[in-house]
């Protein structure tokens, strides 16, 4: 799967010519994303050329053999293993003074102003779990250099009594965690990990240490928001609550102030914003004033061990946590499968896609440093380099909106008048099969390639875009109810995909069976006027048989 998108823009009405050409279906001129960061790689080109001239011998002149080897030499050693981690530290410094745009925060609490007196600034860490490329960061960290105060950072560890606390989730986002307390020990930044709900235990942990303002990240799912507004209510009224929204390149509040009925009508309105939004990082420094009282050290593999969680879905072999892991998938996607994605992202056999979700879903990559990557350094990727963004920025932040702004995103109830209609309709429909949970979780269909999907998504934490779309509506075809087909294909993709309990798996789920961001088509029985997918159309997108040979064990 590309990122944590569905392949739902392989559908998209809005056509691939026009999108490249700026245009969308209303035929108002929106700036391209590569007009938009032209600026950004030609200050880059600049900013070499000056480096290169500056390290040339005086007074002398490189030989015409010289000058057309060097470019060769130069590209084989910019494309060695680890550029773009090198590159990336390279382009942070010169950003350094860049401000913070004021609108990408809002105060959740009454009170503004950093109360006089206190001992730090605390940054509560939950979404995007990094340190540099986070604006939530880089808000505390200036907040407490203007104040000549320490910077800590803390995250709320919980764990839920629930099937979807799994093995698998919880050890990608501690060993992640694990990285970014190192990152913090070198920079001077305290970071603590609270055992429990945010409302419980941050608080007591603010008045303990006295500190005089709280930055966090945003999220638009129910229980994060709950947890917000918990620690509102309980946090002393003189100390402000800040919340800056680190996940989305244009900010969720900022691009629409309403639940937008598709890509097409929030598209325009998040280009228009790029070019104030899109922008280059500023560094997180070495923190300048140190903490009287130092963070509790953390023994890691403990911390995992002591979880109540449910080992039987087991970490994955071919994603590892962290940042560092996450920019160094980043870079083979942009040499080796970006310039693929154009043509082959809807064949599940190619290795086409990007395979960023996990990393984005916990925040240890940013996507806003994947667009500004992507386009700086997939130049000659053509064509792939505009569908890629318009899943990355235009179809991801558009999830966060349907979250945000749609308090049953989970429901049947949260979807529109007409698919709700005409599933109401079709509910008593006879189905061709009927499966249980149980069976459809150990992939015991009739389908070979529907098993074969399942079973990659329960084994490796992963499962193609264009397949998950297919996996879904099967999933309402083969049980008795929209409402029962919905609360199984969130279970099994929240308990098995490493980037499940996310706004993209909800809206993901939600357009397969319940049409949200579509439109409706030719009515048939049990689907109504929802999109409808076979076996035979996939045998028309790709090698079908290949991928069953694969992915589906012979004792299925």
């Amino acid at each position: 799967m590309l990122l944590c998108i569905w392949r739902i823009s392989s559908f998209s009405s809005a056509p691939k010519r026009l999108l490249k050409l700026g245009i969308h279906s209303n035929q108002r001129p929106i700036p391209t994303l590569s007009l938009l960061i032209k600026s950004f790689t030609s200050e880059t080109i600049m900013s070499d050329k000056k480096r290169k001239a500056a390290s040339a011998p005086a007074g002398k002149e490189p030989s015409p053999k010289q000058q057309k080897l060097a470019p060769v030499k130069e590209e084989k050693k910019a494309r060695a293993a680890g550029w773009l981690q090198d590159l990336v530290k390279q382009q942070r410094p010169e950003k350094k003074e860049m401000k913070l745009n004021k609108k990408r925060l809002r105060f959740v609490s009454d009170t503004e102003k950093i109360k006089q007196g206190s001992e730090g600034v605390l940054y509560w860490m939950s979404r995007d779990q990094r340190v540099q490329d986070n604006w939530a960061l880089i808000q505390a960290q200036r907040l407490a250099m203007k104040e000549n105060l320490p910077l800590h950072i803390c995250v709320c560890l919980f764990v839920q009594k629930s099937e979807l606390s799994t093995q698998r989730h919880y050890s990608f986002m501690l060993k992640g965690l694990e990285e970014v307390a190192k990152e913090c020990k070198t920079l001077n930044i305290q970071f603590h990990l609270l055992h429990g709900t945010a409302g419980e235990v941050l608080p007591g942990f603010v008045s303990d240490r006295s500190l005089g303002a709280v930055v966090t990240d945003f999220t638009p799912l129910r229980e994060p928001l709950q947890w917000l507004e918990d620690v509102k209510k309980k946090l002393s009224k003189d100390i402000p609550l800040i919340q800056v929204d680190a996940h989305n390149i244009v900010p969720c509040w900022v691009a629409s102030p309403k639940l937008e009925y598709s890509a097409r009508t929030i598209r325009g309105k998040i280009t228009n914003l790029l070019p104030e939004f899109l922008t280059d990082f500023p560094l997180v420094e070495k923190h300048p004033y140190t903490a009287t009282r130092t963070a509790k050290p953390i023994d890691w593999d403990k911390t995992l061990a002591s979880l109540q969680v449910d080992k039987a879905v087991g970490e994955t072999e071919w994603a590892k946590p962290g940042t560092k892991a996450g920019m160094a998938m980043l870079e083979s996607f942009i040499d080796v499968r970006l310039k693929l994605f154009g043509t082959q992202r809807n064949d599940p056999n190619a290795a086409a896609l990007s395979q960023l979700s996990p990393w984005i879903r916990f925040g240890h990559l940013s996507a806003q440093r994947v667009a500004l990557q992507v386009q700086r350094s997939g130049k000659n990727a053509g064509q792939s380099v505009s569908s890629f963004i318009e899943e990355l920025v235009v179809r991801r932040e558009l999830t966060d909106n349907f979250c945000f702004y749609n308090k049953k995103y989970d429901s049947v109830e949260g979807a529109y008048e007409w698919a709700q209609k005409t599933l109401k309709d079709h509910a008593k429909d006879k189905r061709p099969y009927l499966y249980t949970r149980e069976q459809l979780e150990k992939a015991k269909t009739h389908d070979k390639l529907w098993n074969a999907a399942q079973y990659q998504m329960v084994t490796e934490g992963k499962m193609h875009g264009f397949l998950r779309m297919y996996w879904a509506k099967k999933i309402l075809e083969w049980t008795s109810s929209p409402e029962e087909a919905l609360s199984i294909a969130l279970y099994l993709n929240d308990r098995y995909e490493l980037d499940g309990q996310d706004p993209n798996g909800f809206v993901g789920c939600m357009w397969s069976i319940c049409g949200i961001h579509d439109q409706g088509w030719a009515e048939r029985p049990v689907f109504g006027k929802i999109r409808y997918m076979n076996y035979k159309g996939c045998t028309r997108k790709f090698d079908v048989a290949r991928f069953e040979r694969k992915y589906c064990p012979k004792n299925l």
